[in-house]
């Protein structure tokens, strides 16, 4: 009777990394799914209003639905994954983002759409935190858990260019339903990978579910506040309802905060006032992000008239901005104060911005778009790396996760209530030229009246450069706010595990 050879300690650690590197691939390709959706329905927006005559102002919501819910349940997910398990969390997360991708690519109406972009957020929110997390249970330190760190953290450079590739390659070649559709055999075969994954232990302590309720309300009713007044003016009595709602909201949370043993949010975290700037820089850095890709995205598309492919590869240069300037960045913070980095850099987007804000009708591509584009992007990223490090400086290591999460956090509100401000001022100036301008664009192309195509052209072209100005200004004032509130110096955050390498959780 024969025996089976034990392994020798080669084929044990071929084995081993084999298995570490099928775990990897799992992680990895959980974070580019929910990385892909930030992007890859910008360049799907124009086809998607076409489709169900979407108003300007309902529009965004496309957009906003998913970062609000991603954004705003971030602490959420991350502290459901320690009371209940991170892998079963994980699991759960991407049931549901899987299923409301399905919901929202078969939708037949736009609010439909907006719904199933809301879930998608939630399963998001549940997935992010905790596909982080499991690198630490799953990966020993050393070499193997730096390698899938950093791969981690490639995901969301990845997400930036390939997103708009791929959202592009999806809707000029399929349909704009596939930019959704596309996450259903990805989530499956990420959850079937899930197997190979650690789970991890366990912590003891309540979930804050009226904490996460509180707050992403009064977040989300903000946004829709702002979207609101551009339609219907800041005296309409249900915008100044929904209004007094979100102030509501968001007092009652910062209250139970407060009280809570268990908070998703420790308010001590704000009490430095350098880690408070950073935060509130985040919030006007999300906010650049988002706004001047949406509104690029529907220049392009509908005053340049480019496909949806072209619109996709004419947005690169946005995402090679981030990524250069990034890598720049990690490496002038071991040289310079934090604030000698993060100001000139917001000034440099803002210029960008202002450059922006010159667009017209008749715009080149490469002179009056990409070199601004290009120029804002690279501010941001090199704005955003010195305030990564702000945020954990000092911080208990026991609150680096939390730390790390809420930076995430104020990112996607950031972002949300900056489309929802930049969005109100643009439809607002473009109705100045001519009410309901994207409606009239789809009808002049629909009926060959150039007359109310140029027409049309330009009063979208005004309502885009209004509102980069606005953002110009708003980034103007967020080195003001660095000035006043960041004063940590060189090498911030050394000492400090970067947010890319926290184990994100919420307390």
């Amino acid at each position: 009777m024969s025996r089976t050879a034990p392994a020798t300690a080669p084929e044990a650690g071929a084995r081993a990394g084999g298995r570490l590197g099928r775990a990897l691939l799992v992680i990895a390709t959980a974070q580019l799914m929910m990385v892909l959706d930030d992007t890859v329905a910008n360049v799907a927006l124009p086809s998607i209003q076409a489709q169900f005559d979407m108003s300007e102002s309902a529009l965004p919501w496309v957009i906003n639905a998913y970062v609000l819910a991603f954004g705003g349940l971030l602490l959420f997910g991350g502290r459901a994954g320690d009371l209940y398990g991170r892998l079963r969390v994980l699991r759960l997360g991407l049931i549901v983002f899987t299923a409301a991708s399905l919901a929202g690519g078969l939708a037949p109406t736009g609010e439909l759409l907006i719904a199933a972009r809301g879930i998608q957020g939630v399963g998001a929110a549940l997935v992010a935190p905790n596909a982080l997390a499991l690198i630490a249970t799953t990966f020993p330190a050393g070499t193997p858990r730096n390698k899938a760190m950093a791969v981690y953290g490639a995901m969301s450079a990845l997400g930036i260019t390939g997103g708009v590739l791929l959202g592009g390659l999806l809707t000029g070649a399929l349909s704009w339903r596939w930019v959704l559709l596309i996450n259903i055999p990805i989530g499956i075969a990420v959850l079937a990978g899930t197997r190979i994954l650690v789970a991890g232990e366990r912590h003891t302590g309540r979930l804050d579910t009226l904490g996460a309720v509180t707050g992403t309300a009064g977040f989300t009713a903000l946004a829709y506040g702002f979207t609101r007044a551009g339609e219907y003016g800041c005296t309409d009595p249900i915008t100044l309802t929904v209004f007094t709602f979100a102030l509501a909201a968001l007092v009652l949370f910062v209250a139970r905060q407060a009280r809570s043993r268990n908070p998703l949010l420790p308010l001590r975290l704000l009490a430095d006032r350098n880690r408070s700037g950073a935060y509130l820089t985040v919030l006007f850095i999300g906010a650049g992000l988002m706004g001047t890709f949406y509104l690029a995205t529907l220049f392009m598309q509908q005053v340049l008239q480019f496909g949806p492919l072209q619109a996709g590869a004419a947005a690169l240069p946005f995402g090679a901005g981030i990524i250069l300037a990034s890598g720049v960045a990690s490496k002038l913070v071991e040289k310079l104060p934090t604030r000698a980095i993060t100001i000139p850099g917001l000034l440099i987007a803002a210029a960008g911005m202002f450059w922006l804000s010159a667009l017209q009708a008749n715009a080149g591509y490469w002179t009056d778009l990409m070199a601004p584009l290009f120029l804002t992007s690279a501010g941001l990223g090199l704005a955003f790396v010195p305030m990564t490090l702000t945020v954990v400086h000092d911080v208990d290591p026991r609150e680096t996760g939390v730390a790390s999460a809420l930076m995430n956090t104020a990112q996607q509100i950031g972002a949300a209530i900056g489309l929802a401000v930049l969005t109100t001022v643009s439809a607002t100036a473009a109705a100045t030229r001519l009410p309901d301008a994207a409606t009239a664009l789809h009808t002049g192309l629909a009926d060959g009246d150039a007359d109310l195509v140029a027409h049309a052209e330009q009063a979208l072209s005004h309502g885009y450069a209004t509102a980069y100005l606005a953002a110009a200004v708003l980034l103007v004032a967020a080195a003001v706010l660095v000035a006043v509130t960041v004063t940590t110096g060189t090498g911030t955050g050394t000492q400090q595990r970067s947010p890319a390498a926290a184990d994100t959780h919420a307390g």
